[in-house]
């Protein structure tokens, strides 16, 4: 056994229930993820259009006069939102220790084909996985994964 196996297994018997014993969470959920777009009407074309997402709300950015703050429906009371800072040189995205890996967005199993389709129609460079994900980047370079499986389940695994 490595030393990062023994640790994950020190971690899961000092902390980890069986789901009976785990108190209920005090969350309701996620009410949203907020991503940056360098362009909004690009960034609405690409998940909206493309993915099938749609844009519930555009309204400004209270933290940030002439921004804009815009949300899509993800499905099951869920929104991915964005934020554009127009006159502020945010960079192009870069993953970083301690910043977003990607977001995973749970589809049905159907649904997942037409998008995977889709994406290759559209031009998207993508990577499917075990043949329930496929991994992308939107406009800005975020990594984005589509995933068959149900929530609460990966790779068929129960992790909820």
């Amino acid at each position: 056994m490595t030393d990062t196996e023994a640790e994950r297994q020190r971690i899961r018997a000092a902390h980890l229930r069986p789901a009976a014993e785990r108190p209920a969470s005090t969350a309701r959920g996620l009410h949203h993820t907020a991503l940056i777009s360098s362009d909004v009407e690009r960034t609405v074309r690409f998940y909206q259009d493309l993915l099938g997402f749609p844009l519930t709300e555009l309204i400004e950015n209270r933290d940030y006069a002439g921004s804009s703050h815009f949300f899509f429906d993800i499905g099951n009371g869920n929104l991915l939102a964005f934020f554009d800072f127009p006159g502020l040189d945010v960079g192009p995205y870069a993953e970083v220790l301690g910043g977003l890996h990607h977001v995973a967005i749970s589809v049905e199993p159907d649904r997942w084909h037409v998008l995977v389709a889709r994406l290759g129609a559209a031009g998207v460079e993508h990577v499917v996985h075990s043949e329930v994900s496929v991994y992308f980047r939107d406009p800005d370079g975020a990594r984005l994964e589509l995933i068959a499986d149900p929530l609460g389940e990966m790779y068929g695994n129960q992790v909820l």
